[in-house]
């Protein structure tokens, strides 16, 4: 075996067809990376001349001219190939040395152990518990959940031989109804263009400020679109409503129900259709009504509800970011957006949609718990992933910890 820097097109061949890849472990991210004053490295390991294991590594000058090196959800190897994973960890090692690091951060994309849509370990399911268990016999220690860097649990909907049909059997009945009910509003899902994003950006600031997160700013979602947009791996969606279109729905549902009414007979049996036609129609004043005051208030008759970012590339489609107006939720566009992308992933040959993030531990009802409610809806199952690693390099990587726990 060999080790040896490769360059950006070798590793990406690699990268490609590798079944631990990440849009976060692409050449992409590395440029984006790079952007944000981080150098970037391309490292791997030949066996007969044949390309068996790489990673990509960024590093970052910290304190005392030393640097921290970290490679998102690397390494790309097979991590039960127990003297390739030794071999490529102690020649990583020489090299970030070389290179004046003390630290080596690695989030591999490896399920730790396998879990059910509450969230239970699957009993005979997948168990990567020897992984973490090599891992730290090479040295690597596991970073707490609060401090790791990305996401440690996820919500995913298997795609793989599934129809659109079967999938919306399979989802809850409440998330089904919602679907439906924004079909029905005539709620549209369309993509932004790169001058459009600012109005993402306004969404996702709207929701920061309401639910207490930090927001990128838009240069950020601006140089993800540039990175990822012509391979069609990012895309960008707003939820739109066109109130006019909307009232003359509603008022043409509200004039078959009064029209109902008036069919029905005085007799005794009729009363309870009578209330439910009743109850209808005062629903469909009342929204009528509001759909007046947003036009009115707004100025304008179509109005944004909300907007969501994915990462699309195979085997998986990622929910990445979102957010929605406080004001339009009752509208639940949000459930609409995600049916689209589901069927656009079933088209397309997508073996998930990864729902991405959700609380640690879900099945203890941790905080934010809401979240993964939202997803748990349409089905599908809780992945926790092995987590975030830390390979002290020099002894420096001690004092390092010291400094950071003090400003912390």
């Amino acid at each position: 075996m060999q080790f040896r820097e490769i360059s950006e097109e070798k590793y990406r061949k690699f990268w490609e067809n590798h079944p631990l890849k990440s849009f976060l472990s692409s050449p992409e991210i590395g440029k984006l990376r790079k952007s944000n004053g981080w150098d970037v490295y391309f490292v791997g390991v030949e066996k007969d001349k044949k390309l068996v294991a790489a990673t990509m590594l960024v590093s970052h000058k910290r304190h005392f001219g030393k640097y921290e090196f970290y490679a998102p959800r690397g390494i790309l190897v097979d991590f039960y190939d127990k003297d390739l994973v030794h071999y490529f960890v102690l020649e990583i090692k020489k090299f970030i040395k070389s290179h004046h690091g003390y630290i080596f951060r690695m989030d591999p994309y490896l399920i730790y152990k396998e879990r059910d849509i509450d969230g239970n370990v699957v009993e005979g399911g997948v168990d990567n518990s020897s992984v973490v268990l090599d891992l730290e016999h090479l040295g690597f220690k596991k970073v707490s959940i609060p401090n790791m860097e990305q996401v440690g649990w996820m919500f995913s909907l298997p795609l793989e031989g599934k129809s659109e049909e079967d999938i919306l059997k399979e989802m809850k009945s409440g998330t089904r109804n919602k679907i439906r009910k924004t079909e029905k509003f005539g709620i549209t899902v369309n993509e932004l263009g790169y001058d459009e994003l600012d109005r993402f950006q306004n969404i996702m600031v709207e929701t920061g400020e309401r639910k207490n997160f930090a927001v990128r700013d838009v240069s950020y979602f601006k140089k993800m679109y540039e990175l990822f947009h012509d391979k069609g791996e990012v895309k960008y969606y707003v939820t739109e409503l066109d109130l006019v279109k909307y009232e003359e729905k509603l008022k043409d549902d509200r004039k078959k129900s009064v029209e109902k009414l008036e069919s029905l007979s005085a007799a005794k049996y009729n009363e309870g259709q009578k209330k439910n036609l009743e109850n209808e129609i005062a629903s469909f004043d009342k929204r009528i009504k509001e759909a007046e005051d947003i036009r009115n208030e707004k100025k304008t008759d179509v109005i944004t509800l909300s907007g969501s970012m994915f990462m699309i590339i195979q085997p998986e489609i990622i929910y990445l970011s979102s957010g929605n107006y406080e004001e339009f939720l009752k509208f639940d566009s949000q459930y609409l957006i995600q049916w689209k992308m589901i069927q656009y992933g079933i088209k397309h040959g997508f073996k998930k949609h990864n729902f991405y993030g959700i609380p640690a531990n879900i099945n203890t009802h941790p905080k934010d718990y809401g979240i993964y409610e939202f997803k748990r809806g349409f089905n599908g199952i809780v992945e926790e992933l092995i987590g975030e690693f830390e390979l002290p390099i020099t002894g420096h990587y001690y004092l390092m910890k010291f400094i950071h726990k003090i400003k912390k």
